[in-house]
């Protein structure tokens, strides 16, 4: 389960992927409207991995990303910024498409082997509610199909821009109200 501690961000998230966002040549220029969130848990529970759907202009954007105690060294290219938890403290946020546990999180997600993390929301050390999944994500067959079987080894395609599926063996999908979208493929 993922826990989400009742706290004070700065900047907000929406901020710092903004901003980030601003410097992609990916990205494309527009207003942020965020669509929906999800998480996977760290199986050693040291980092926090959530991944945002947004619509950016014309454009369906899926953001991952990770947030460490501590700086990730030999990443600072993929560093997204820095925020403040009134509980956690200092947080170093990544692009998870490059972080290393969110990649294996993917991964385990594409092949059947972890599911999206279920949500607590705690205060001081107590629960406070369950919530709800905002995106549902499920592992498929893919398109470019071997009879079902998981390939465990496989490369990851895992893009920022979903304007178009990509194609694989195995094919992680979202759904959102009436909305869908592939959001990696394992080839």
């Amino acid at each position: 389960m993922a826990i989400i501690h009742k706290a004070t961000v700065t900047p907000s998230k929406l901020t710092l992927i903004s901003a980030w966002l601003d410097s992609q040549p990916w990205a494309g220029r527009g207003s942020d409207e965020v669509l929906g969130k999800y998480r996977f848990d760290d199986p050693n529970g040291e980092v926090g991995v959530e991944a945002f759907l947004l619509r950016r202009g014309a454009r369906l954007l899926h953001v991952p990303l990770t947030y460490r105690g501590e700086p990730l060294h030999g990443h600072e290219d993929h560093l997204v910024g820095t925020m403040e938890h009134s509980t956690l403290g200092t947080r170093w946020v990544y692009n998870g498409t490059k972080d290393e546990v969110a990649v294996a999180c993917f991964q385990r997600a594409l092949t059947g082997e972890q599911e999206q993390a279920e949500l607590e929301v705690w205060k001081e050390g107590r629960l406070l509610e369950r919530r709800p999944q905002q995106v549902l994500v499920f592992s498929e067959p893919g398109t470019a199909n071997d009879g079902n079987r998981p390939a465990p080894n496989g490369k990851i395609l895992l893009p920022h821009v979903l304007d178009v599926a990509p194609e694989g063996k195995r094919r992680l999908r979202a759904q959102w109200g009436d909305e869908q979208a592939v959001l990696a493929a394992l080839v």
